[in-house]
C-alpha cells in the first residue's frame, strides 16, 4: 500500500474519533457519553492494529480488503442474515429477484462451511444433468470452494448463455468426487406452478417469492378459478420455499383473505414498526384451503402460512417450518457496496413470533413418497434458522418468552424426511403428485369436507 493511502486511511479513522470525541465533550447523557468513550478506544485499538500490521507484516497488505473483512466481520456477528456487500454481490442480490439470468439453474446454501445444492431448478442444464439436492460443491472450474463467499460461488456459475461451466461436487454414497460440464442457458426464475388434480380441486406450487409472484399466482388462479367445474378446494405447496420479497408475501396472503391483519414487524426505529393488513378482493376466494409447509419453507413463505393460520383461512399441514422470523432490509453505500441488515422481528397475526421456533402445522404429516414397491422417504434434512451461528431469539433480550416457547427451545431438533429435490422442485406431474402422501392427505381432507358439507345441508 501507498504511503498516500495509508495516511487517508489514518486521517479517516481520526475523524470519526474526532467526531465521537466532540460528542463526548458535548454534555450528552452519562450513558451515550460511556458508550462513546467505549467506541473512541476500540477504533484507537482497529487504528493501531491496521497501522501494525502494514508495517509489520511478513507479506504486503491491502488496507481497503483489511478494512472489508474487517467490516464483514463486524456485522456477521450480528446474527446468519446480515453482511456487507460488495459491488458483485449486491448486483447478484438485484439479479436474484427479476426476471432471468444466465447460468446453470441451482439454488445453493452454505451449509456447515461447505457450498451445498439446495435444489436444481427444473429444465436447467444442472437439472438435465443429474445435479441432486444436498450434493456439496468443492469445485467451479477447477477453483476451490472452500473459503469463497456465497456471492462469489453464484458469480462464478452464472455467466453468458452458451458458456461451459465445470462443477466438482461431493455426493453421499459415492466415493470419488465427480465433475459437471454444464453450458449455461437463460434461467427464468418461475416461481408459480399450478396443476388440476381432478375435478374441483386446483394445487398451486410457489417455489420463491420474486417481482412477479403475486402476478403470476393471481394468474394461476385465474385459470384454475375459470375452469368447468368450479373450485372446490385449493393445495397451495410452500414446500422448500426459501422466501424472498416481503411485499409479494403481503399481497399473496391479501389474495385469500377479506380482512383482519396479516403481519406485524417490530423493531427499534420507529420506522421499522408496522402492521399489514387485508383488503376486500373483487373476487371472493372462500373455498377451504390446505397450505403445505417444511423444514425448508423459509421467511416469506412462513409469513404467507402463518398468516392464513391465524385467521383460519388455511389448514396447515406438513412438519414444522424453517423459522426466520427476521426482517432484512439492504441499504446502498457509496462505491457500490450495500449493507444487508436485520431490522426488525416480524410476528403472525395472533402475535406470536416464529423466529428460531418455525410455524407448526395444524396436521403433522411427514413426508413420504409413496411407490409400489414400498415408500421412498427421501432425504434428512435437518438445519433450521435455531441451528445457525448467532441467530437471534424469538424476542428481543431483556423480554420474557413465554413458556411454551421456552419448552419448544429446549425440545432437540427432530430431523424429518423432505421430499427430494426432483419432487419438490421438477415440472407438475399428476402421477407424482398423487404419489406425494403430503398431497394426497390433503386432497383426502378436502374432499372429506365438500361431502359433510353435502351431509349437513
Amino acid at each position: 500500500m501507498t504511503q498516500k493511502k495509508t495516511r487517508h486511511l489514518r486521517l479517516f479513522i481520526m475523524t470519526i474519533l474526532a467526531v465521537i470525541f466532540w460528542t463526548v465533550g458535548s454534555g450528552f447523557y452519562r450513558n451515550i457519553a460511556a458508550d462513546s468513550e467505549e467506541t473512541y478506544k476500540g477504533l484507537k485499538i482497529f487504528s493501531d492494529v491496521i497501522e501494525l500490521i502494514e508495517k509489520n507484516y511478513v507479506d504486503p497488505v491491502d488496507a481497503d480488503q483489511l478494512m472489508q473483512k474487517a467490516i464483514q466481520g463486524m456485522v456477521r456477528s450480528l446474527d446468519p442474515h446480515s453482511s456487507l456487500l460488495p459491488p458483485e454481490a449486491y448486483e447478484e442480490l438485484k439479479v436474484d429477484t427479476q426476471g432471468e439470468f444466465g447460468g446453470i439453474g441451482i439454488e445453493i446454501t452454505i451449509q456447515n462451511g461447505i457450498l451445498t445444492v439446495v435444489s436444481p431448478i427444473e429444465g436447467t442444464p444442472a437439472y438435465k444433468a443429474g445435479i441432486m439436492a444436498g450434493d456439496k460443491i468443492i469445485k467451479v472450474d477447477g477453483e476451490s470452494t472452500q473459503e469463497m463467499e456465497l456471492w462469489e460461488a453464484v458469480k462464478k456459475m452464472r455467466g453468458p448463455e452458451g458458456a461451459t461451466v465445470v462443477i466438482t461436487i461431493i455426493r453421499e454414497g459415492v466415493s470419488e468426487p465427480m465433475d459437471f460440464t454444464l453450458i449455461r442457458d437463460i434461467i427464468p426464475i418461475k416461481s408459480v406452478r399450478s396443476i388440476t388434480l381432478k375435478p374441483g380441486y386446483g394445487y398451486v406450487r410457489i417455489a420463491n417469492f420474486n417481482d412477479s409472484t403475486s402476478q403470476d399466482l393471481e394468474n394461476a388462479l385465474e385459470s384454475l378459478e375459470s375452469a368447468e367445474i368450479p373450485l372446490k378446494g385449493l393445495i397451495l405447496d410452500l414446500r422448500d420455499n426459501p422466501g424472498g420479497l416481503l411485499p409479494q408475501a403481503i399481497q399473496i396472503s391479501d389474495f385469500f383473505l377479506e380482512e383482519g391483519k396479516i403481519l406485524s414487524i417490530k423493531g427499534r426505529q420507529k420506522k421499522h414498526q408496522k402492521i399489514f393488513r387485508a383488503h376486500p378482493n373483487e373476487i371472493k376466494r372462500d373455498y377451504p384451503m390446505i397450505v403445505l409447509i417444511n423444514g425448508g419453507s423459509a421467511s416469506a413463505s412462513e409469513i404467507v402460512a402463518g398468516a392464513l393460520q391465524d385467521n383460519h383461512r388455511a389448514l396447515i399441514l406438513g412438519v414444522t417450518s424453517f423459522g426466520k422470523g427476521t426482517v432484512q432490509t439492504v441499504e446502498s453505500l457509496r462505491e457500490g457496496y450495500g449493507l444487508k441488515l436485520t431490522i426488525a422481528r416480524y410476528y403472525t397475526p395472533s402475535g406470536k413470533s416464529i423466529q428460531a421456533k418455525g410455524i407448526v402445522p395444524d396436521i403433522e404429516v411427514k413426508y413420504r413418497f409413496m411407490e409400489e414397491d414400498g415408500a421412498d422417504e427421501g432425504k434428512y434434512i435437518s438445519v433450521k434458522e435455531k441451528d445457525l451461528k448467532n441467530h437471534l431469539e424469538a424476542v428481543p433480550h431483556g423480554q420474557k418468552e413465554d413458556e411454551t416457547a421456552s419448552e419448544e427451545k429446549k425440545k432437540e431438533t427432530k430431523k424429518y424426511k423432505m421430499p427430494s429435490a426432483e419432487h419438490s422442485y421438477g415440472p407438475l406431474k399428476i402421477e407424482e403428485l398423487q404419489r406425494d402422501n403430503q398431497v394426497s392427505r390433503a386432497i383426502e381432507i378436502l374432499t372429506s369436507y365438500e361431502i359433510f358439507k353435502a351431509i349437513n345441508r
